[in-house]
This record gives structure tokens, C-alpha cells and sequence, in this order.
């Protein structure tokens, strides 16, 4: 007889033990990696890791809007944001030009739909607009991940951008945009080969999806 596995509680706040692997993993793979207790914490470690004045972009994110780090650099005057300024612009004749301020920002920030316990990070687009700065064009990226969002390994990881983040980002999309999202574009960053360039926020409490 086969027994069916109960699906993985994808909405659940990983345990210390597991986002202290989760660290040690992606440290290792050359990440800079913090653990904070919440999301108004990373808030704060954020404003201290951005100099002001730097061209920042904030890939589309859940975890930016409700932790308030999104209002705080596109919405302050504290930086030059490239997601204010590229509204401003004709998408008609300065496409191009948006595309290369989005890619090569001093900073971008986001967040990704999964985090391995081996020291893999996952993310997913229909755009792809925050993927070139992830992997390498932006001078540094910071990353804001919750607690649900740690799995034990790669499989584990696209099959939570599948079930779980797909389903609800299509929700917002119909919302926002009036169409579903579509799973376009997945980047899998196995390693930060430029020490310092990459900062994984680690929380202890589960935020976006």
C-alpha cells in the first residue's frame, strides 16, 4: 500500500536549529548572512547597510511592502531610486535605458522563495527585472527572507516556488494587474563569488510568502 506524504508546511517558521544550518551553509558559499529576530529589525539593518544617496532597486516583494523597507527606499528621499525614477521615463523610447538602470543599481533589495539548508538561494520572476542585479550586475544585493521560506534542499525549494508562492503571487497579480503572474524566469544562486558583495537577512519570524 503507498502511503501519501503530507505536504510540506511551506507557511511555517523554520526552527533555530534549521536557519542556523540555513547561515553556516550560505556563509560558507560566501554569503554575508545575519540572523534578525523580525522584520522591523531587518528594517533597521537595512538603513544601515545602504549609504544614502545610493541608486537602489527593490525587486517586486512581498516582504518589502509589509515590512515597510520598500516605502523606506523608494518613498524617503533618502536614495536615488531607480523603481521612482524609471516611472518618470518613456517606456517607449527609454526602454533600454530603464532596463539598465534596474540591472545595475549601486544596491538592489528583495527577498527570494526559498533559502536551502545547503546555502542555495532561489528566486522566481515573470519579468525578470530583479534577477540580473541578484546575480552579479548590482554592485551589492541584500535579500530579506523569513523563517518559512528556509527548506532542506534544492528539490524542496522548487517545488515551495510551485505549490506555494506561484498560487499566491497569482492571487496578487489578478488583484494588481488584472492577469496572473506565470513562473517565467528562476534564478538559483549557488554561491557569491565576490566576498561582501551579497547580504543575506535571515529572520526568525515568517513575513511575505
Amino acid at each position: 500500500m503507498t502511503t501519501s506524504m503530507p505536504a510540506a508546511p511551506f507557511a511555517d517558521p523554520a526552527p533555530a536549529p534549521r536557519l542556523e544550518r540555513a547561515a553556516a551553509a550560505l556563509t560558507a558559499h560566501g554569503f554575508t548572512v545575519e540572523i534578525l529576530d523580525d522584520a522591523a529589525a531587518a528594517r533597521t539593518r537595512v538603513k544601515e547597510l545602504i549609504p544614502e544617496g545610493a541608486s537602489v532597486f527593490t525587486g517586486a516583494s512581498e516582504t518589502l511592502r509589509l515590512s515597510g523597507i520598500d516605502e523606506d527606499i523608494n518613498g524617503s528621499g533618502r536614495y536615488a531610486s531607480v523603481k521612482a525614477r524609471s516611472t518618470t521615463m518613456d517606456r517607449a523610447t527609454q526602454l533600454g535605458e530603464i532596463w539598465r538602470m534596474i540591472a545595475c543599481p549601486d544596491v538592489v533589495v528583495g527577498s527570494v522563495a526559498a533559502v536551502t539548508e545547503t546555502g542555495s538561494l532561489v528566486a522566481a520572476s515573470a519579468s525578470g527585472s530583479q534577477l540580473a542585479g541578484y546575480s552579479g550586475a548590482a554592485a551589492r544585493a541584500i535579500w530579506i527572507v523569513g523563517a518559512q521560506k528556509v527548506v532542506p534542499d534544492l528539490g524542496t525549494a522548487l517545488r515551495r516556488v510551485e505549490d506555494h508562492c506561484l498560487p499566491l503571487e497569482n492571487e496578487r497579480a489578478m488583484k494588481a494587474y488584472g492577469q496572473p503572474s506565470a513562473l517565467n524566469r528562476l534564478l538559483i544562486l549557488n554561491a557569491e563569488p565576490h566576498p561582501g558583495r551579497g547580504t543575506v537577512l535571515l529572520l526568525r519570524e515568517a513575513i511575505g510568502y
